[in-house]
């Protein structure tokens, strides 16, 4: 692949506000991981939908405010939305369902810019409903040959069944996933006398993938590749939330390795973003 400038880095699925007890903020795994991109220097898409509501034109004009590029499609649902808790810093989420983010259309926009991407970033949430899912695949099928193509797995009960996960890991060819979510992958693959490394790495090999990125939360994150593998500790910081820290990662891992910058450093930066993200509320650092 050729190291861009400003590498074209595209989010594609739920688009919602997280609702905390005392405020609410924009977020979305996909567009969370674009507004990150965006903010170390790539060119930035998001594609979702919002509903005709008042909460639908809020968050487009916040993501045309902090100038995130969008495809954002006005359909007959209501703009999604989560409700969050929070224990010592961890969310719990309520997700809402049949909301805008199920209905996105693949629209003639959405095709042409697939033809210009580096990276796009999906996940299987926004595979829960057949035509967002419908609309995700057919776009991944639009991408030229040697992008990126990243599974940020982000498995939140009940949307998600093993056919999801083995379909959605085909369709990519960098794996993002947590220390929980490797568990559970592990029981789907029935590899589960494997560790962490040994996991890792057979999925790399099977699925032959470019990266396989892993994070542990507060204690450490692995970056995998064919040929190497990167470890770090996570660094300490006041936490506030972990709302947004994983995608903030894997924005700012997607977006330093387009930009020329090798695995070590790339994951270096994601590692320094995910921390900033953590002592702020929200996955955003952006105020309403």
């Amino acid at each position: 692949m050729n190291r861009k400038k400003k590498p074209v880095i595209i989010g594609i699925g739920e688009l919602l506000w997280d609702i905390f007890p005392d405020v609410r903020k924009a977020g979305g795994a996909p567009v969370n991981f674009v507004y990150h991109a965006t903010v170390l220097g790539a060119q930035g898409y998001a594609i979702s939908a919002v509903g005709n509501d008042s909460l639908g034109d809020e968050i487009v004009e916040l993501i045309n405010q902090i100038g995130i590029d969008h495809f954002v499609a006005k359909v007959n649902h209501p703009t999604g939305t989560v409700n969050v808790q929070l224990n010592h810093g961890i969310p719990t989420y309520e997700i809402v369902e049949d909301v805008a983010w199920d209905y996105i259309p693949l629209s003639s926009k959405v095709v042409e810019i697939a033809k210009n991407a580096d990276a796009v970033c999906f996940g299987t949430l926004a595979q829960r409903n057949s035509i967002s899912r419908n609309t995700i695949r057919d776009f991944l099928a639009l991408l030229p040959e040697d992008s990126f193509k990243i599974l940020d797995i982000n498995l939140r009960k009940p949307f998600f069944s093993q056919t999801l996960i083995e379909e959605s890991i085909q369709l990519c060819n960098i794996l993002k996933l947590n220390d929980e979510e490797l568990e559970v992958l592990k029981e789907v693959f029935s590899i589960e006398s494997f560790d962490d490394r040994e996991a890792c790495k057979w999925l790399i090999r099977t699925y032959n993938l470019k990266y396989l990125i892993l994070t542990a939360g507060s204690d450490y994150s692995m970056v995998f590749s064919p040929e190497n593998i990167s470890f770090l500790n996570t660094p300490k910081v006041n936490v506030v939330d972990t709302v947004g820290a994983g995608d903030s990662f894997t924005g700012a891992f997607i977006t330093s390795l387009l930009m020329g910058a090798s695995l070590e450093k790339a994951h270096s930066v994601a590692v320094e973003r995910a921390a900033a993200v953590c002592a702020v509320e929200g996955a955003w650092f952006v105020e309403l």
